[in-house]
């Protein structure tokens, strides 16, 4: 993995840790960590933002990332994401902010902690390799199952990670988000 796209996301996530909102990083560098590895523009951060956590956040990361405080506002008020741009990289940050549901709750639950070593020690929290493959499944889905680079990242995760998925987890959510169907043919495709 290349090392520019965790660094920079690595500063986002520090700042999630130390207000305490709930985040997972998922998207390519999840599915790069435990599948296929594969450049990308963005990352993908879930993130449990509130109000209060407007103000801290902007003052956290204002002189490193371009950001827009009105746009983070909307998006903490209507659930849905904004991006933030490193200045010295112009790497983009998409960062969601999801409504509750079920999943939610179980993919925060599961994400596991990953440690790097750059100048020093750093980690973040993950979404499990499972909730990566079901969250592509879902996006694939919404995206009128033509991106081909997230049926590869899918198909990569099952690939690189086979004999160590909990199958039974990935039946339960994908019959939730409706999509059985594609993991069935992802565990076809990928077997």
């Amino acid at each position: 993995m290349q090392n520019e796209p965790v660094e920079v996301t690595l500063k986002v996530t520090d700042v999630f840790e130390r207000l305490g909102v709930p985040y997972l990083i998922g998207g390519s560098l999840a599915s790069t960590l435990y599948g296929m590895v594969r450049t990308t523009q963005d990352s993908d951060i879930v993130a449990e933002m509130r109000a209060e956590h407007l103000k801290p956040f902007v003052s956290a990361l204002q002189d490193e990332f371009y950001l827009d405080d009105e746009m983070i506002a909307d998006a903490i008020q209507s659930h849905s994401s904004f991006n933030i741009i490193h200045r010295e990289t112009m790497f983009k940050v998409d960062i969601f902010i999801p409504r509750p549901r079920p999943f939610l709750q179980s993919q925060l639950a599961r994400a596991q902690r990953q440690t790097f070593t750059f100048e020093s020690e750093v980690s973040a929290k993950f979404a499990s390799p499972e909730d990566t493959i079901l969250s592509k499944l879902e996006w694939y889905r919404l995206g009128g199952e033509v991106s081909e680079r997230q049926w590869r990242d899918i198909l990569g995760v099952f690939k690189t990670r086979a004999g160590e998925l909990d199958i039974n987890y990935l039946q339960k959510w994908a019959g939730e988000l409706t999509v059985s169907d594609l993991l069935g043919r992802a565990l076809k495709e990928s077997a």
